[in-house]
């Protein structure tokens, strides 16, 4: 198959890569647009996961796009509707054709020569491999494994004579019905899957090794109904897209002010929930708040399941399997006909393609992160990453904003590259998540790109202070290094494989 040229590519059609195309297809309407998804449909993670109850973690007003206003009661959406509203949303600013489903790229390499990036991979149903070029290459796939979750090995495993099953691939027709349940974890996942099937169980235990902060939201935005009786929709949406955005990020920062405080704030809200008798260790983390991501109980759902009975919680390590549950250390025994192994993701970089530059092999791990939207010594090349203190989606929002606005500057200028170069020894042995303690980021601190000692090559999760570097700061800095078109000869060296090497 011959290759296909495209002056920007995308990896990956879930919410970052569609919302991105869409700030595309808006700002550089003349730009023809790729993107390539491994997957046979849209939506990325919120197609792949299908468990019960699978929904956002953080409010619909400002998790969805801004340009695509999220209309509904909830203030947290299910997983089904929010893949909905992807598709929805490629269809409405005519993303569709635009997405290439069942390819899966396994290398992109930049050719200084040309001045593009050559994209290889396969096509997933037939095998064959496909070939494209493009200008500029914008990877929006994520940061974990698609194939498979973590899942680590208990002893004995094989002597249970129940089902083992991991949220990550959820068997379509699994019935849980009057059936004990034992869901081992206590992040997202597993708090969402014990209030989604505590009804249908005999019984359901969240067994968790430390506790994790929780914070109760209602589920519905009454202060959006009541405007929405007399102001229009549109505004409403803005108002409480601006609100949230203000509340999440006050409530940061307060906790990285007065930890003890925010503690404090956030076991109470849980005390208040579960009444002051219950064991409040099972809801007590020894870390401070933010040191991981906060859990969210829509109107309490997981209190109340607890609150009825129907649901436990057991905090306590894993000894080994039995024939009929669960042994732990402390010597208690937990029946189950199921285990859910709730035990989290694997991260995988790039959606595990392998990145070149000039053909020599580059690791994310040996460099830094520019304006927490490119990479050290790497040309054309955007890398979304969203918050782990805030909605993924703002940062993408903002990213994708970056590069409409590099696209269009660098064409005034009749530039054809742009490299952020390292060029006063920044790079610190810290890497941009070692602060975050949650199991699968400190499973791959190793893979992580490193800080720097100073801006632009830090990333501090800090919403306010990314806009304002990637919507407003000047593009010319003289740390991102650019090059103009040229035509250049087979064996001529580009100037920016100097620039490569200084990075």
């Amino acid at each position: 198959m011959a290759k296909q040229h495209f002056d920007v590519i995308i990896i990956g059609a879930g919410l970052s890569g569609i919302g991105s195309a869409c700030h595309i297809v808006q700002q550089c309407p003349d730009k023809s647009l790729a993107i390539l998804e491994r997957r046979e449909r849209m939506g990325g993670t919120w197609d792949l996961f299908r468990y019960p109850g699978i929904r956002s973690d953080s409010d619909m007003a400002s998790f969805g796009f801004d340009f695509k206003p999220w209309y509904s009661n909830r203030v947290l959406a299910q997983g089904p509707d929010i893949r909905e509203y992807v598709v929805e949303t490629a269809k409405d600013y005519g993303i569709q054709d635009k997405v290439h489903t069942g390819i899966d790229i396994t290398e992109a390499n930049w050719s200084s020569t040309q001045q593009l990036w050559e994209l290889t991979g396969r096509n997933t149903e037939t095998g064959e491999q496909v070939e494209f070029t493009c200008q500029f290459l914008n990877n929006c796939s994520g940061y974990y494994n698609y194939d498979q979750g973590y899942r680590p090995t208990f002893k004995n495993e094989d002597s249970f004579k129940g089902q083992i099953v991991h949220p990550q691939h959820w068997p379509e027709n699994l019935d849980y019905t009057n059936k004990d349940v034992v869901i081992i974890g206590s992040g997202a996942t597993a708090v969402t899957l014990v209030p989604a099937m505590a009804d249908k169980t005999k019984h359901i235990t969240m067994l968790q090794r430390s506790p994790t902060y929780f914070m109760p939201l209602p589920d519905v935005d009454h202060v959006s109904n009541f405007l929405n009786k007399f102001l229009p929709r549109s505004w409403v949406f803005k108002f409480a897209r601006k609100r949230n955005i203000f509340l999440q990020r006050s409530m940061f920062k307060l906790s990285m002010r007065w930890p003890d405080l925010a503690r404090k704030f956030f076991t109470g809200l849980v005390k208040k929930e579960l009444g002051k008798d219950f064991d409040m260790s099972h809801f007590t983390p020894k870390y401070n708040p933010w040191e991981q991501r906060l859990c969210v109980a829509p109107d309490g759902d997981l209190f109340e399941s607890i609150r009825s009975g129907k649901a436990s919680v057991v905090t306590d390590e894993i000894e080994g399997f039995t024939e009929s549950g669960i042994q732990l250390k402390s010597g208690q025994h937990l029946t189950a006909d199921i285990i859910v192994t709730a035990t989290g993701l694997n991260i995988q970089l790039l959606g595990g393609m392998q990145m070149k530059v000039n053909h020599e092999d580059v690791q994310f791990s040996d460099r830094m992160v520019y304006k927490s939207s490119m990479i050290q010594g790497i040309p054309n090349f955007i890398w979304v990453f969203g918050y782990t203190n805030a909605p993924w989606t703002l940062k993408c929002d903002i990213t994708a904003r970056y590069l409409c606005r590099l696209i269009k500057h660098m064409d005034a200028q009749n530039k054809a590259v742009a490299t952020p170069i390292d060029q006063h020894d920044q790079m610190l042995e810290e890497g941009i998540l070692d602060e975050f303690s949650s199991g699968y980021v400190q499973r791959a601190t190793h893979l992580m790109p490193k800080q720097g000692k100073q801006a632009p090559w830090r990333i501090d999760m800090h919403y306010e202070n990314d806009k304002q570097v990637l919507l407003k700061a000047p593009l010319e800095d003289g740390i991102l290094v650019f090059e103009p078109r040229a035509q250049r000869r087979p064996n001529q060296q580009a100037t920016t494989d100097e620039a490569v090497k200084a990075g």
